[in-house]
């Protein structure tokens, strides 16, 4: 079976109102669109060419559901700090909150479901900036460094400086966002309106940002201490199980396993549970997780080692390219026209446009263009 797969953008408040328009090449209707979803969550299944959801069609063929979920993303201001659980600490506090009666759609549930939320972005904009992961400690210190001598910087270098760098880390991130540290905050905050610091001139504007959206939330300091990551089109950037992140601006292309466990990390009037964070939470300081694509199957593999997912780069240009399947995929175009065949089905995708493929062994794609295809990963 090959289908076509589309759905409706989301409206978060962070939400693009042009750039995924303008991908698809329609007029914008003036609102926030955030993120396009292609595949079966029930939060928002696609829809394939006949008419089903995805969702719908997959339980018609007796198929579970995918361990995946790929989306569009359009950001112009920063989603909230986020880690996700591991496997195993995804399976222990979905059961804990089932045997406490938490209702899985209470704001103050944390395990909406006992998996992993691992996820990659891939740049479709020229530029996609993303916090990710924790600076170096005598990296930020260089930046404080630059900020004046408040007292609040003052006190936030010296916390820094006080132990091992990732205990010191753990301390100032729960500190901040216990409510204990709001002169920090304050002082962090208006600190960053006038300084200059060469080294690190797109991190405070990327600072700056924040300060604009969330003015007095904590997460201002998390961010802080965060690694500024600006992707070029077509790089990659990886967020395992623990490690903070919050994409700022751009457009990409993300792949995540199929999972709603969120622990937030500011930067969000959402609730935040800081000692279930803190329990969760990577604090090792070192650079950020960029994925490179390997070459694979006459494209480009992004191999993220995790079991839910692929994700794979193809760019035909009027050669066929064949694709072993050996399990359902979406092919999602994001440049010129590529033309997906299997079993006697053709399909042309134009940039923001996808297909589904079920039960078959082999994709063809055609024309001239980019697309991305993603499927479950390899099992071991």
């Amino acid at each position: 079976m090959l289908e076509t797969l589309s759905n409706e953008p989301r409206d978060y408040a962070w939400g693009s109102p042009t750039a995924i328009p303008s991908l698809q090449g329609r007029t914008p209707s003036g609102a926030p669109e955030a993120e396009v979803w292609f595949g079966d969550h029930p939060g928002s299944p696609a829809v394939l060419g006949d008419g089903r959801s995805l969702m719908q069609a997959r339980t018609d063929a007796g198929a579970p559901p995918l361990p995946f979920l790929l989306k569009i993303l359009a950001a112009s201001s920063s989603l909230s700090i986020q880690a996700h659980p591991d496997l195993e600490q995804a399976r222990a506090g979905f059961a804990a909150e089932e045997a406490s009666g938490v209702p899985r759609d209470a704001a103050e549930r944390i395990y909406r479901d006992d998996n992993h939320k691992p996820e990659i972005i891939v740049a479709l904009s020229e530029r996609f900036r993303a916090l990710v992961g924790l600076r170096p400690v005598e990296d930020t210190q260089r930046l404080l460094g630059g900020l004046g001598e408040a007292s609040g910087v003052r006190r936030l270098r010296a916390a820094l400086d006080a132990a091992a760098p990732a205990d010191a880390l753990r301390a100032v991130i729960e500190e901040v966002l216990s409510g204990r540290a709001d002169d920090i905050v304050s002082d962090v905050s208006a600190a960053l309106a006038d300084a200059v610091v060469p080294d690190f001139a797109e991190e405070v504007d990327v600072l700056r940002a924040v300060v604009r959206d969330f003015p007095g939330d904590a997460g201002i300091v998390v961010a802080l201490l965060m690694n500024l990551v600006v992707l070029r089109t077509g790089e990659a950037v990886f967020a395992p199980a623990g490690v903070l992140h919050a994409y700022q601006d751009g457009l990409g292309v993300e792949l995540m396993a199929a999972s709603d466990n969120v622990l937030r990390g500011g930067l969000t009037p959402k609730h935040i549970d800081v000692p279930e964070l803190m329990r969760i939470v990577d604090t090792e300081p070192g650079a950020a997780p960029l994925l490179d694509p390997v070459p694979a199957d006459a494209g480009e593999l992004f191999d993220a080692g995790v079991a839910d997912f692929r994700l794979a780069r193809y760019a035909p240009t009027g050669t066929p390219l064949h694709v072993g399947l050996d399990g359902p995929a979406i092919v999602l175009a994001t440049e010129g026209r590529v033309i997906v065949s299997a079993g006697g089905r053709r399909i042309d995708l134009t940039p923001g446009t996808a297909a589904y493929a079920q039960d078959e062994s082999e994709l063809v794609l055609d024309g001239s263009g980019v697309a991305y295809l993603a499927r479950p990963g390899v099992q071991g």
